[in-house]
């Protein structure tokens, strides 16, 4: 099982519930994982003999989206440090102290956004001396728009009906779409460990229909190719989640 499949399992029980599927939009505990590490990296800086990165992260919020961590921020960010230290333990990269990880609140930003900022700071080498603080990064917002799902139109002819090959079986989609995850509130149901809880959408779109990544841990790929954002689908198209294969078809 990977760190961040791990990660993933125990945030879920942290906040279970929290995330239901009327508001996509919200940002997810292991968006933030991956961000943060990306983060990491991007601030990573080579010296002769070692690589250093930051050791305090900031992730800001919008008012809506904090609020559905009450009650959990503080074991969330104790499991989002122990993240970034792991995966600074796997990059071999030296961090002055073990990550820190805080949340606040930004009246800017919009549900679904959050923006991350990264500090070097240096434990005191004497008792009682304060720590060394370096310079506070700019502020970086990513945001979950990508797997946000459309307003819906009305119902286009040219679209056809979807049906979706899973395994032994063959699922049909309405006009509504469908999530697919191993979650019992999926749409479609994958037993697979490696999808994610709400692992991936297949709504229509215009004319066609598209598949769009959940914030999922593992991803999405159609044909073999990684999807970033919603991917237009075609009869034949092969969609792979986690080691799960679904077959698009429309009728």
């Amino acid at each position: 099982m990977s760190v961040l499949r791990t990660l993933e399992s125990k945030l879920a029980g942290l906040v279970e519930g929290t995330f239901s599927r009327a508001f996509k939009s919200e940002v997810r505990p292991v968006e933030i994982a991956r961000k943060l590490a990306k983060e990491m990296d991007e601030h990573k800086v080579q010296s002769l003999s070692r690589v250093y990165a930051p050791n305090e992260y900031v992730v800001w919020l919008s008012p809506d989206d904090r609020a559905q961590f009450e009650g959990a921020e503080s074991e969330l960010a104790d499991e989002l440090a122990g993240y970034l230290l792991e995966h600074a333990r796997r990059e071999r990269i030296t961090l002055p102290t073990r990550p820190h990880v805080t949340f606040k609140t930004d009246e800017r930003l919009r549900l679904g956004e959050f923006g991350i900022q990264t500090r070097r700071v240096e434990a005191p080498q004497r008792e009682h001396e304060p720590p060394s603080l370096g310079d506070e990064g700019r502020t970086m917002v990513y945001s979950t728009a990508d797997r946000v799902q459309e307003p819906l139109r009305e119902a286009d002819p040219r679209r056809g009906r979807a049906r979706l090959r899973v395994g032994g079986r063959t699922e049909v989609v309405g006009s509504q779409g469908a999530i697919l995850g191993r979650s019992r509130d999926a749409d479609i149901v994958l037993e697979d460990p490696n999808v994610s809880r709400h692992h991936a959408e297949i709504r229509p779109s215009g004319a066609s229909w598209t598949v769009n990544d959940l914030g999922s841990t593992n991803g999405v790929k159609v044909n073999g190719r990684r999807v970033d954002g919603a991917q237009s689908l075609k009869p034949g198209d092969v969609i792979e989640l986690g080691t799960s294969h679904v077959t698009f078809e429309v009728d």
